[in-house]
């Protein structure tokens, strides 16, 4: 799969483009480079939600992949100070969220609950892109998106660009060999990651 094929494939799956991926093209970071955004605390919420949203299967899954990590690093080092306010507001809804409705910590829920609630903040940020004019919010405007999205991105993102889910949940070739226009392909096999 190429880069451009996994940004098109996290925008029709999370119904924008990927926030802070406008970095790679002009590096003008006005947030909060080399310091920690992040707190331990929300790097172990953010892997357990990760890992909801892509659980172990067959194939690895986002903690494998040390998608919250590589959650910690972009938000740090991608987003603006506006893009980290918002996407900050996640681990600490999520927190509020679980203790209301299940009186414990995310880690600690069955899975169907958190099923549910991954589903019911999934809803939500897509009632808020749908609500946004035309269905594609302002990405420079990070009030329109909701910190969900932000999450998911990052959690698709991460994985398949992570070595584990390059080389274990898509196909992947260190060397790519010569061009072939033809190449055979049986229903059910993984996409390419090279």
């Amino acid at each position: 799969m190429h880069r451009r094929e996994l940004l098109k494939m996290i925008a029709a799956t999370t119904g924008t483009a990927l926030i802070g991926g406008n970095v790679a093209l002009a590096y003008s970071n006005e947030g909060t480079a080399g310091g920690e955004v992040l707190s331990a605390d929300d790097v172990e919420l953010l892997d357990a939600v990760a890992e909801a949203i892509l659980p172990r299967t067959d194939t690895p899954g986002a903690s494998d992949a040390k998608v919250a990590e590589f959650m910690q690093v972009f938000v740090r080092d991608c987003y603006t100070s506006a893009e980290q306010d918002r996407f900050l507001s996640g681990p600490v809804d999520i927190r509020e969220r679980c203790q209301q409705q299940y009186g414990r910590a995310f880690p600690q829920l069955e899975d169907a609950e958190r099923s549910e609630l991954i589903e019911a903040l999934d809803q939500e940020a897509r009632t808020l892109l749908e609500g946004s004019d035309e269905g594609t919010p302002d990405i420079d405007a990070p009030g329109d998106v909701h910190y969900f999205t932000m999450i998911k991105q990052l959690t698709l993102f991460g994985f398949f660009t992570s070595e584990v889910g390059a080389t274990e949940a898509l196909r992947y070739v260190a060397v790519p060999g010569s061009y072939d226009g033809c190449a055979p392909y049986e229903e059910g096999e993984p996409a390419w990651a090279t």
